[in-house]
Order: structure tokens, then sequence, then C-alpha cells
């Protein structure tokens, strides 16, 4: 269930960039092969990325490209052992990118089981987690 947890981080991110905001659905991978540094981003659905964007990221050819970040939002903590982010971060990497880094924060999550009570994370992310994505968005604008 999309709640637009995710679109309001790549907004911050975008703003402090001053990069387009698309969907996968949207994305131009000609666009894509020409940046310098482009962001992939989803909510987290039973422990992965949507299909829609390892689907889109999947689809783009190989070759030298710029560099790359990844970022989510989760209901749930990323388990160090078991990140949801490294499956894409490794595909990207095949496909030639640069990846920069992860970013994570929290979001409402109205998964089965904490759909009973109104949902985790009612209130998030909050202008907290807006600001440190931001901030990750600046350190890498800058790199």
């Amino acid at each position: 269930m999309a709640h637009g947890n995710t679109r309001r981080v790549a907004d911050a991110m975008g703003l402090v960039l001053g990069a387009r905001v698309v969907t996968p659905e949207d994305a131009d991978p000609a666009e894509v092969a020409g940046a310098d540094l482009v962001g992939f981003g989803s909510g987290v659905f039973h422990g992965r990325l949507h299909p829609r964007l390892t689907g889109f990221a999947g689809s783009l050819p190989a070759g030298a490209r710029g560099r790359a970040f990844v970022f989510a939002t989760s209901g749930l903590p990323e388990l160090p052992f078991a990140p949801f982010s490294r499956p894409l971060v490794r595909l990207l990497e095949r496909k030639g990118f640069a990846v920069g880094g992860t970013f994570s924060c929290r979001a409402l999550d109205t998964w089965a089981p904490f759909r009973l009570v109104g949902g985790l994370h009612r209130q998030r992310p909050h202008a907290g987690d807006l600001a440190a994505a931001a901030a990750f968005a600046a350190r890498l604008g800058g790199s």
C-alpha cells in the first residue's frame, strides 16, 4: 500500500540536489545513463525493495556510469546481516554505477498485522527524517 513516504524522502533529496524525481515508469534510461548522480529509492515490501524499481534497474544496459545511491523507507529496521538495499546496490554496481551510499528511515507501515492497530510509525517520515535525507543528499552532491 502506497502512503507517499518514499516520495517525501525523494522530494527532500531532489530539492537539495536540484534533481527531478520520477517513478520507474517515467524514468528515461538515456537520461539515467548520462547523469552524474542517480538516486534509486523505494519503500520496503516484505523485506525487499519494490520490484518496479529493481526491474527498471535490471533493464538498464551495463556500461560505464556515474554515481548512484539507494534509499528506502520501511516500517522495520534494516538488518545488518541482510540489508534490504544490498541486492539493488549489487545490481547497480554490476550495471557500472559507483554506489556512494544508502539511506533509510522509518515510515508508516500498514502491513497486515500492523494494520489492525492503525499501522507502525504513523508520524514518519517526520521533519527530522526529511532533514537527515537532505543532509545525506548534500553530502553526495558535494562529492
